[in-house]
């Protein structure tokens, strides 16, 4: 019955077509795996999607479970529009429609069409008497599909997490794993082998590593891959002149996760100027990791071309207007002691977090906030103090201007306080959140 209801949630939180800045930028239903690339000046991002295991089947408990693919799109890395399924295992005509294991998956536009690569297990065994895992493709028009998925999986290539890269002369290239990381030029048509597969060589021994994605900046190539160095993967890179290698190994681009999700995948685009990093934490499913949600965070160059590495942050990227509701839980900055966030539901995760202010003085800061063109004259608090408490908002830092004092009412249930703001601001700003006297739970701030 737990398991019944936990699928129904799952089906429910996916009716909302409309997703929300922040990290995890996808937060009605579990995402992981993805793939960002920009098509027709918006962000379109190609995820894999995990669900709970479906009651009643005989699959792993523990383990991934994967059933389709949606595809999210932006134009600015704040309001993302789900688009919903583009492909199932249960309208692939060479997939086990019973095994739950469409992985890390990537799209790329040639010609006007759209070519969508995923993995899946075989429903059939190849001429060697092997099923394991194929790659298909799947066509459509426009980023958004409908997706036609071909019949046959692409010949001559076992294994997973596909990815496709486009270089300069035309050339398709194709990268998956199955234990190393395999390359293989592709046709024109981007659905079957133009040369033999090749493993890259000079890539970590030692370690799982899988999930390759490659890209280009200033004629240096950047072969990017998850590996497990120690007990859970982190984010490496390599660089070469070629796109078929050599590499040699240059870095990490991310530590492994201080949530203590196993996996990571990634993929890099640039979009109006600005590198991005999108990848993946366990943030709505703590205790179980096979449950992922997707997470962006800026991404910048050494002069030598390096990479800086990144620190995964809760504020992600963006800039979040001030009439929408603001959830300060995913903060930039905050008070060392007296800080902290929570679920707002341990069972429903999807209901987000609430901020926790317990001692005088706690604060937290959250970036990029556009009050626009137009004076805005209130703000909103959902707030829950048993004491009763005054919280201070302030522009750009701690001690900056004071726009408001909001009074939280003692009691035990969530109130939401409007107030007047007594400095009327315009433009983009930092906005802080401090805390006068009594501990306070915070849902979310809203200006109007």
């Amino acid at each position: 019955m737990k398991n019944n209801k936990i699928l129904i949630l799952s089906l429910l939180m996916i009716v909302s077509n409309i997703s929300f800045g922040q990290n995890p930028i996808v937060r009605n239903q579990f995402s992981a795996d993805p793939t960002a690339r920009v098509f027709n000046g918006k962000v379109y991002v190609f995820p894999s999607h995990d669900i709970p295991t479906p009651p009643n089947k005989n699959l792993r408990k523990d383990w991934f479970c994967m059933a389709d693919y949606h595809v999210f799109s932006s134009e600015n890395l704040t309001d993302w529009t789900d688009h919903g399924m583009i492909v199932s295992q249960n309208k692939v005509n060479w997939v086990d429609s019973f095994s739950y294991s469409m992985w890390a998956p990537d799209c790329i536009e040639r010609n006007g069409k759209y070519y969508f690569y995923f993995p899946a297990n075989k429903n059939i065994a190849d001429a060697n008497g092997r099923k394991g895992f194929g790659i298909g493709v799947a066509i459509a028009d426009k980023p958004e599909g409908p997706y036609i998925p071909q019949k046959d999986p692409i010949k001559g290539v076992n294994g997973i997490d596909p990815n496709v890269f486009i270089d300069k002369d035309g050339q398709a290239y194709l990268y998956w794993a199955q234990g190393n990381i395999s390359v293989a030029k592709l046709k024109d048509n981007m659905t079957e082998l133009a040369s033999e597969p090749q493993v890259i060589d000079n890539l970590p021994q030692k370690g799982l590593k899988e999930g390759p994605f490659l890209f280009e900046r200033k004629g240096i190539y950047y072969l990017t891959i998850p590996h497990v160095e120690n007990k859970i993967e982190r984010l490496e890179y390599a660089i070469g002149d070629n796109p078929m290698g050599p590499f040699k190994m240059a870095g990490v681009v991310m530590d492994e996760s201080p949530m203590n999700c196993w996996t990571n995948h990634q993929s890099f685009i640039q979009y109006k100027g600005q590198w991005y990093l999108f990848y993946h934490q366990d943030a709505y499913s703590p205790k179980f990791d096979k449950n992922r949600s997707i997470c962006i965070d800026s991404l910048f160059f050494n002069a030598d071309g390096t990479i800086r590495k990144v620190l995964p942050t809760l504020r992600g990227v963006g800039v979040t207007s001030a009439t929408a509701k603001i959830e300060i839980d995913r903060y930039s900055g905050k008070s060392q002691t007296g800080t902290s966030i929570a679920f707002l539901d341990s069972v429903n995760t999807f209901k987000g977090w609430k901020t926790i202010l317990n001692n005088k003085g706690a604060w937290v800061k959250y970036n990029s906030v556009d009050f626009g063109k137009k004076k805005l004259k209130s703000i909103l608090v959902k707030a829950l103090s048993e004491s009763g408490s005054i919280l201070q908002i302030h522009l750009d830092k701690v001690d900056g201007p004071m726009i408001a004092e909001v009074k939280v009412p003692k009691g035990t249930n969530w109130n939401t306080v409007e107030t007047k703001v007594s400095i009327q601001q315009t433009g983009i700003h930092n906005m802080v959140v401090a805390l006068k006297d009594s501990p306070t739970e915070i849902d979310w701030i809203q200006f109007q």
